[in-house]
């Protein structure tokens, strides 16, 4: 048998060639604007001409069962299809979003653990600097007491047992100066209080430069208009003071030898200051000076 197509196509445009069969035109006008193919063969198509009202009925419902069921299956199909499109873009967005606030609390981590490191340095420096504070509150509490006894040495008074001992200090004192500078002439001063010793002495202070320098004898101007500030006195204890000793300088006062007992306590602080550490407080301490 020889195969013919019969095509429906939009009826309220091609309603003209279906005018001789009202069953296929009512058939197209409930599936307007569907495509629908039949496959009929030139024998049963005869048949087909024949068929009564109850067989059109009949042969349009399994037609409109056949369309129902084509289109619930599609129906289907889009809604599978959607429904899994829908799970992945949902499952995307969900995955999006939990990495975008894993970023936000890793930044967050991270800003606080910084915070936390901030904190921790900054009260671990503030316990170092009491620490130091109170070191150093030790340290120069030995200083001032070291300075008090200082002031035992240069006390003036016939039951001082130090007098002498202080007097041969000025003239080492002096000696040393004069080594120092190595001048022609000299400037002295000293204490109003220890002038008396100072020209006592100054005889043998300049002979013993002379056999150590191997030279003659410096002018030596002790100064008896400007003298070097008092002993610390307990009516003005701001005032500037001085425990003792000598300052020596050249006649044109460029080069000056500071030699008293406060400025040699000074140096000998600062120079044996990483051992006092280490005597008072150990490595730690002796480790904060170097």
């Amino acid at each position: 048998d020889h195969i013919i197509i019969i095509t429906v196509w939009g009826a309220s445009t091609y309603t003209k060639p279906f005018q001789y069969f009202p069953s296929l035109f009512i058939i197209n006008h409930l599936v307007q604007d569907l495509l629908c193919v039949f496959l009929f063969s030139e024998s049963s198509f005869g048949r087909w001409l024949k068929m009564n009202d109850a067989d059109v009925s009949k042969q349009i419902e399994q037609m409109v069962r056949f369309i129902r069921q084509e289109a619930e299956e599609k129906a289907n199909e889009i809604s599978v299809s959607a429904e899994e499109e829908f799970n992945i873009e949902k499952l995307q967005l969900v995955e999006a979003e939990k990495k975008k606030i894993r970023q936000e609390y890793e930044k967050k981590e991270k800003q606080v653990d910084v915070r936390r490191k901030i904190d921790y340095s900054m009260q671990l420096n503030a316990s170092r600097i009491k620490v130091l504070q109170a070191q150093d509150d030790i340290v120069n509490a030995m200083k001032e007491e070291a300075a008090k006894q200082l002031l035992k040495v240069s006390e003036h008074g016939f039951f001082n047992h130090h007098h002498h001992q202080y007097k041969h200090l000025l003239k080492h004192l002096i000696v040393q100066c004069l080594l120092r500078l190595k001048e022609p002439s000299v400037l002295l001063r000293c204490r109003k209080e220890d002038l008396h010793i100072v020209e006592s002495m100054l005889d043998d202070a300049t002979e013993e430069y002379c056999e150590k320098a191997k030279v003659h004898a410096p002018e030596i101007i002790v100064d008896k208009d400007i003298f070097l500030p008092p002993a610390p006195s307990e009516d003005d204890p701001h005032a500037p003071f001085c425990a003792g000793g000598v300052v020596l300088a050249s006649r044109d006062g460029k080069i000056v030898c500071e030699n008293t007992l406060d400025a040699r306590l000074e140096v000998a602080f600062r120079k044996k200051l990483p051992e006092i550490r280490k005597s008072l407080f150990g490595q730690v301490g002796a480790a904060f000076d170097e």
